[in-house]
């Protein structure tokens, strides 16, 4: 995802890597301020069916989009009950020393090893402690983003995070260029990357990191067996050319705790992807969220074709069994919370209002 976006078979879009128009409406266009459909239930068959087979409408929305501040305080409180993001956006040094001997949070059978690295990248404190602000933009990848004009908006949210370190500079008419908080699976390093095979790789890594300049970057180290390697190489980078970012490694409860979270508020998901890991942290710490590049389907409300991600031409199955997400699912609960004013769910031209 992207945000909202699964790792499941990736397949090469015969489109190239040229922009795909995407004529969607936005939930709160200047021409048109409108609320998005899905007809289909809420229940975690939504996950099940094939892309072609799920429809959404568009009809015209009674009132302009309103902050609910009430409900927002109320999620907040909830979340809280389950988890603290400024507490589990990171393990801390003094948790967990080099060698220490781990068990992944998705395989629980499989270790790894702490090593010297990983424990000298650790925070000393939270990188999010005692941080509060006003508004913050949470960008996925999706290609509902490609000429959303949405770049000017999203950078002037006091907090921007982004999924997967994904690129902004030639894309930044429609997705910003600040980043405060980036995303990193340790997967972006073979899929993007080449697994870092030649020098040329290796620089093109290392300009993607530099670019952070100060930024959070957040490294999902214990998930699974299979990205220990790779963790390991981006750490060594790091440490060797002095990158100026501030690692994170989510704590091991995180994802079980977001999980149970949205259990409980009766959606009904596999594992949360990143964007709702992304959404459910940011309740903590910010007044109001804006989410952009949130679509899992693949064609705009039009019937326009949308890219997987907005900068590249892989597509992937939304819907499919394999993967660890529901990503329809997901969005819908997202659209609800739009509709009642606890989040801005933009999926499509910006009007440059926040």
């Amino acid at each position: 995802m992207v945000m909202l976006r699964a790792p499941g078979k990736l397949k090469r879009n015969t489109g190239g890597r040229g922009k795909i128009r995407s004529t969607a409406n936005s939930l709160h266009s200047k021409s048109n301020r409108a609320e998005l459909v899905i007809n289909d239930s809420s229940s975690p068959a939504v996950a099940e069916r094939s892309n072609e087979s799920i429809k959404y409408t568009i009809r015209v929305a009674e009132s302009k989009w309103r902050h609910n501040e009430t409900l927002s305080l109320r999620i907040r409180k909830q979340v809280l009950n389950f988890l603290d993001a400024e507490r589990d956006i990171s393990v801390l040094k003094g948790t967990l020393k080099a060698g220490d001997v781990i068990h992944y949070i998705f395989d629980r059978d499989r270790t790894m090893n702490i090593s010297k690295n990983l424990y000298e990248l650790l925070p000393k404190t939270s990188p999010l402690k005692n941080k509060h602000f006003k508004t913050c933009a949470i960008v996925g990848n999706s290609g509902i983003l490609l000429n959303s004009d949405c770049g000017r908006e999203i950078d002037s949210h006091d907090f921007i995070i982004r999924c997967n370190l994904a690129p902004v500079e030639e894309y930044a008419p429609d997705v910003g260029m600040k980043t405060d908080l980036v995303t990193m699976n340790p997967s972006v390093v073979q899929r993007a990357f080449e697994d870092l095979v030649n020098e040329t790789w290796k620089a093109k890594f290392l300009q993607r990191l530099q670019n952070l300049n100060g930024s959070i970057l957040w490294i999902p180290a214990f998930m699974a067996k299979g990205g220990e390697e790779r963790v390991e190489w981006v750490n060594d980078l790091i440490l060797k050319h002095r990158i100026n970012v501030r690692t994170a490694y989510p704590s091991l409860r995180l994802l079980h705790a977001v999980r149970g979270y949205w259990l409980t508020n009766k959606v009904h998901i596999k594992r949360p992807s990143t964007g709702l890991l992304m959404y459910t942290l940011a309740t903590r710490f910010c007044n109001r969220i804006h989410l952009y590049g949130f679509w899992p389907f693949p064609r705009d409300i039009n019937q326009n074709p949308v890219k997987y991600h907005y900068y590249d031409s892989l597509e992937y199955g939304y819907t499919s069994q394999a993967s660890p997400h529901t990503m329809p699912l997901e969005f819908k609960a997202l659209q609800t919370l739009h509709r009642q004013g606890a989040l801005k769910l933009i999926v499509g031209i910006c009007d440059g209002a926040t």
